[in-house]
């Protein structure tokens, strides 16, 4: 075992949470105008895309993967066009992993944004209209703020989940070493491989990361709960 751990290569969990924090940080931006419109809104088209935001919830990530490298590879439309005019190929590199994690990773950043946009108190959100503020200034100073719980939910919640994926990357980036192959891929050929120490070792570095991504968010939320009950 001593003789495993002083050879184990950690390199697929750099590209792991390189691929989460980035991940994270791009349906972040995304997510924001997308929850506030979805929680302020009262239009007929919200059910179709709160259900299409949702989708991978649902999806098996087979499915999801095969349509993203459908729609990414070089023979679509989308694909030829990126590969033609700026020279990037969009399958079996990292960036068809930030693709495919963004779709697949999305409703885990929206829904707790929503959620905590749509708990917020109108009146409050009134009263910056009324001091002149516009939209975005009311949402990135006064919505976000507020709803902190959220937010802390959405992107630990968004980046541990990016971290566990395996279907969906594995259909669009494959298993190139310092390129695709994270953590949940890595796992995958130790075990078809047979070896199973190194895959004890990686699948529990993943359980206890796991565990203490919930516990810092349920100790996060219950000292938030406790302020607002004082």
């Amino acid at each position: 075992m001593l003789e495993v751990l002083q050879n184990l290569d950690l390199s697929p969990f750099w590209l792991s949470f390189k691929l989460a924090g980035i991940t994270t940080i791009i349906l972040f931006v995304i997510s924001v105008p997308l929850a506030w419109y979805l929680s302020q809104t009262s239009s007929k088209s919200k059910p179709f895309i709160e259900a299409i935001t949702a989708l991978p919830i649902v999806l098996p990530p087979s499915v999801l993967g095969f349509y993203i490298l459908v729609v990414l590879s070089p023979n679509s439309p989308v694909g030829a066009f990126f590969d033609d005019v700026f020279g990037i190929k969009l399958v079996f590199n990292f960036t068809s992993l930030v693709v495919a994690s963004c779709f697949y990773s999305l409703p885990f950043m929206v829904q707790p944004l929503q959620s905590g946009f749509e708990s917020i108190n109108k009146n409050m959100l009134e009263a910056s209209y009324i001091a002149g503020k516009s939209q975005l200034t009311t949402i990135y100073r006064v919505a976000l703020p507020n709803i902190k719980p959220s937010v802390i939910t959405a992107i630990i919640i968004t980046f541990a989940h990016t971290v566990g994926e395996f279907g969906v990357v594995l259909m669009v980036g494959g298993s190139i070493p310092n390129e695709t192959k994270v953590a949940s891929v890595a796992i995958y050929e130790m075990v078809e491989m047979m070896d199973y120490s190194s895959a004890h070792i990686y699948s529990g570095i993943m359980i206890i990361m796991s565990f203490l991504v919930l516990l810092s968010v349920y100790m996060f939320n219950g000292r938030q709960s406790r302020k607002i009950g004082v």
